[in-house]
């Protein structure tokens, strides 16, 4: 097991641990804020595929920037390790709720499928799907808000990376390993959605191959929802994806209208109250109650219906020649790319599903790296939201299947949180060993003068060099707000200063007046994703960041981008 630590964090326990990786619980060391660390597998780490793969996952939850999804700090990568840091939210998996209470009302069916689907919207606005949509990836707070998690095997729409996803939740065309479509991820939420309706997955089988034959011609099974919501249920669970709504944000103007009709216009509070009564009844799987009072004797633990045997590998009887041919080479495709993950029966359920994106808007004590440091013109100030950010399936979980060459999310999210400076880089001091011989003298009539031994010299950090910086996005979130993405690449893990200029003008292709700056310190790895957010002070109708190094990149310089602001009209 690796011993790696992300520099600057101090780490108090693990959250939950799977083939991919492991989450732990840390601190952020200069500013004491809760995070969660998600690191990749030791064994991982050797296969490029999936290095680059993680590391694709950090810049995409960087860019998404939803209150819906969980935050991302910071992405670190170095010669030990690679690992993302993210909010820590305070909340449990969905999973573990409908483990321990079944069905939940339908107004917080609702609520649970409309956070889902607007962090799914983010998602599909960037050209991403998920692919991996259920209950174990959904945190719920104490509150009743939930928020999304793990882009393990997240792809481009249109991409046809292989079949992937976890069985009970796959859309028809991803069994047969069609280009991925938000579409797949409609129909994901809408069976969780059923399943917290009705406290069951909308299809069963004893293996994959039933299961593939339900969810490829098994009518909708509507008839167990409420009558007002199986629309919902027809739309999101049709079997051509054309007959789904087109994306995530389209089925949430659904939802919201038979919503309304049905309950009422305060059915969301009424769903978020629900929610947060059913939170309410497993208190020790929240990250918060991790850390007990001194002098306590045990460490509770609530544990979860077991789930039943792991169901054996056949073919359905009766089917015909073509049905049985078509199941038997979905199974051995599934048997070479499938990863297949499940949890020891009766384990104990602390599941704190995976992945993070860009923090929502938090006090000036936030972390660092990805949750960038205090620009030094225009500090900002919010409010932070705590909770785990990263999930290991428990006993009641769902195996995920995985091609070879996509990280599976087992392992283990408003702007982030700036702050002054770096995070210390933890040294260690010298120390003086003595020898375990000390050095006798003997008497001699003529003296003599001893001979020294220079003293070893300590090793020097060799110096870094900047192989490129680059912003690598730009955008308005706001009236008066913007956030950039920034990525530097490094030779070696020494240190190196970041300087990031903004600017405001009226001119196209020049940066214009100077808006603020942030400078910043950082060292102990050999990728740095940096996501910043900027408040805009002055006018004009484009807005330009620009980003360089000490040492000075040697590729290209300095990266400089602009963006075209909605305020505007081009004449």
């Amino acid at each position: 097991m690796s011993t790696w630590v992300v520099p600057g964090y101090t780490e108090s326990q693990e959250l939950g641990a799977g083939a991919s990786g492991r989450v732990v619980l840390a601190v952020h060391e200069a500013t004491g804020l809760p995070v969660a660390v998600k690191y990749l597998s030791e064994r991982l780490r050797s296969d490029e595929a999936f290095v680059r793969g993680f590391r694709s996952e950090a810049r995409l939850l960087g860019a998404l920037g939803s209150p819906y999804v969980v935050a991302l700090y910071e992405y670190v990568e170095a010669p030990g390790g690679a690992a993302i840091v993210m909010e820590l939210v305070d909340g449990v998996p969905l999973r573990a709720l409908l483990a321990r209470e079944g069905a939940t009302a339908p107004e917080a069916a609702l609520v649970v499928l409309k956070g889902s689907l607007l962090g799914l919207a983010a998602a599909h606005r960037a050209g991403v799907v998920h692919r991996d949509y259920k209950p174990e990836n959904v945190l719920v707070s104490a509150d009743g808000a939930s928020k999304l998690v793990d882009f393990g095997i997240a792809t481009g729409h249109g991409s046809t990376p292989g079949i992937a996803g976890t069985p009970a939740y796959m859309a028809p065309e991803q069994w047969g390993g069609a280009p991925a479509s938000p579409a797949a991820d409609v129909y994901a939420a809408t069976a969780t959605f059923f399943e917290c309706l009705t406290g069951r997955k909308p299809y069963a089988g004893e293996n994959f191959a039933e299961l593939a034959l339900q969810h490829l011609g098994a009518p909708v099974p509507d008839g167990q929802a409420p009558e007002p919501l199986r629309p919902l249920i027809r739309r999101g669970l049709a079997k051509a994806p054309g007959e789904r709504p087109e994306d995530a944000a389209a089925f949430v103007t659904e939802l919201e209208s038979v919503a309304t009709a049905a309950y009422g216009p305060d059915w969301e509070e009424r769903g978020r109250g629900r929610l947060a009564a059913l939170a309410a009844l497993v208190p020790l799987l929240f990250p918060s109650s991790r850390t007990t009072a001194e002098g306590t004797s045990a460490l509770a633990t609530t544990t979860l219906p077991t789930p039943p045997p792991r169901p054996r590998w056949r073919i359905p009887h009766g089917l015909p020649a073509g049905a049985a041919a078509f199941l038997l080479a979905l199974l051995l495709a599934l048997a070479a790319l499938a990863g297949v993950e499940r949890a020891d029966d009766g384990e104990v359920a602390r599941a704190f599903a995976t992945t993070s994106a860009l923090p929502s808007p938090a006090p000036a004590t936030g972390p660092p790296a990805l949750g960038p440091p205090t620009p030094t013109s225009t500090p900002t100030t919010g409010t932070a939201t705590a909770g785990p950010g990263a999930s290991s399936s428990p006993g009641t979980a769902d195996p995920a299947i995985s091609p070879g060459a996509s990280p599976t999310g087992s392992a283990t999210a408003g702007p982030p949180t700036p702050s002054d400076g770096s995070p210390p880089t933890p040294t260690t001091p010298p120390t003086d060993v003595p020898s375990s011989n000390p050095p006798t003298t003997t008497p001699t009539g003529t003296p003599t003068t001893p001979t020294a031994t220079p003293p070893t010299a300590s090793p020097t950090v060799p110096p870094v060099s900047v192989t490129a910086v680059s912003v690598t996005s730009l955008r308005q979130t706001g009236p008066t707000a913007a956030e950039a993405v920034v990525e530097i690449t490094t030779d070696s893990t020494g240190p190196l200063t970041v300087l990031v200029e903004w600017f405001t003008g009226d001119d196209k292709g020049t940066p214009g007046a100077a808006d603020g700056s942030q400078t910043f310190r950082r060292e102990g790895a050999t990728h740095y994703t940096l996501v910043l957010p900027h408040t805009v002070r002055g006018g004009g109708c484009y807005w330009g960041v620009r980003a360089g190094t000490d040492p000075v990149a040697a590729s290209n310089g300095d990266s400089l981008q602009q963006i075209f602001i909605r305020r505007c009209t081009i004449s």
